[in-house]
């Protein structure tokens, strides 16, 4: 019976990591159209920095957090910060449902590169899995179809590099706490916006790029009180999305918390409609729910 109170506790958790992590996403996609992503970047990672400490602190630590494995810790930020910022431009371009359509694919990414980088072993069922679920992606993204748009191609790197991410900190978690974690990818995150920015001002603004491009390139403007607090205050709900996502795997069992994962699609859906009027098309939902039927077996031989 306990062991079910915390797998319910766990989801519970899971489920506001997933409204809250959805807030960012809706807050970018809002201010994407008028300052540039890196800007956004800079001044989140500003406000995100403190709570990181905050979070260290929570673990009963004191001072700064240190690693044993500084290499992997900065890689592991890098990709992060790779992963976010292409995310970021995938949202200046295409329809939320659109994107966590195509974010679904992660733990194929994962379960791929598991095989090529850590040599783990892959049935054959989990391989057609792999094959169906790549398959939905196409459906989503249709490339050399008259509805091809790049930003889509910019959310798959977000999504590779993200389960590059998965990959280090499967290696790091033996050595290295959640909360030291956070603090060194939020670091990387600000000396790597901080060191491209300046080239990406120098390289000058693109205004009839595409969506995406343009959000890199866009000249960085004094935000509007609304805005700076919204940017401010992507830095919170990072931090809340951290703590809440720690708490859902440290009380649940990974293979029943992570299906509910998916659920972040209807989210998106929701706020997509009910603020941008946005309604996905069939070919989106055929290909959501191949990418996500295979993700769900995949959890489960896995399981198994």
């Amino acid at each position: 019976m306990a062991k079910t109170n915390d797998n319910v506790r766990g989801v519970s958790f899971l489920l506001l990591a997933l409204l809250t992590i959805s807030l960012q996403t809706v807050a970018v996609k809002w201010i994407s159209g008028s300052y540039p992503v890196l800007q956004i970047v800079i001044l989140r990672s500003l406000v995100a920095l403190p709570f990181t400490l905050l979070l260290y602190r929570y673990e009963g630590k004191r001072g700064l957090p240190t690693t044993q494995r500084p290499r992997l810790e900065y890689a592991r930020g890098l990709f992060l910060f790779l992963s976010y910022t292409t995310f970021m431009m995938g949202l200046a371009a295409l329809p939320l449902a659109e994107i966590s359509a195509i974010r679904n694919s992660g733990p194929l990414m994962i379960t791929l590169l598991s095989v090529v980088i850590l040599g783990e072993t892959v049935g054959p069922r989990r391989w057609m899995a792999l094959l169906v679920g790549f398959a939905g992606v196409l459906l989503i993204v249709r490339p050399g179809s008259a509805s091809f748009n790049l930003g889509s191609i910019f959310v798959l790197i977000s999504v590779l590099l993200y389960a590059l991410t998965v990959m280090v900190t499967r290696k790091l978690h033996t050595t290295d706490s959640s909360a030291t974690m956070s603090y060194y990818s939020t670091l990387v995150y600000l000396v790597g916006a901080s060191i491209v920015a300046p080239l990406v001002i120098l390289a000058g603004d693109m205004p009839g790029a595409h969506p995406s491009i343009a959000f890199l390139f866009r000249p960085w403007a004094m935000p509007t009180p609304v805005d700076f607090a919204i940017m401010a205050g992507l830095g919170i709900v990072w931090a809340a999305w951290m703590y809440f996502l720690a708490r859902a795997y440290s009380l649940a069992q990974a293979s029943v918390a992570a299906p509910f994962e998916y659920l972040g699609l209807p989210i998106d859906v929701m706020w997509g409609f009910l603020i941008w009027g946005e309604v996905p098309t069939w070919m989106t939902w055929a290909g959501a729910f191949l990418t996500i039927a295979s993700g769900v077996y995949i959890l489960y031989r896995e399981r198994k």
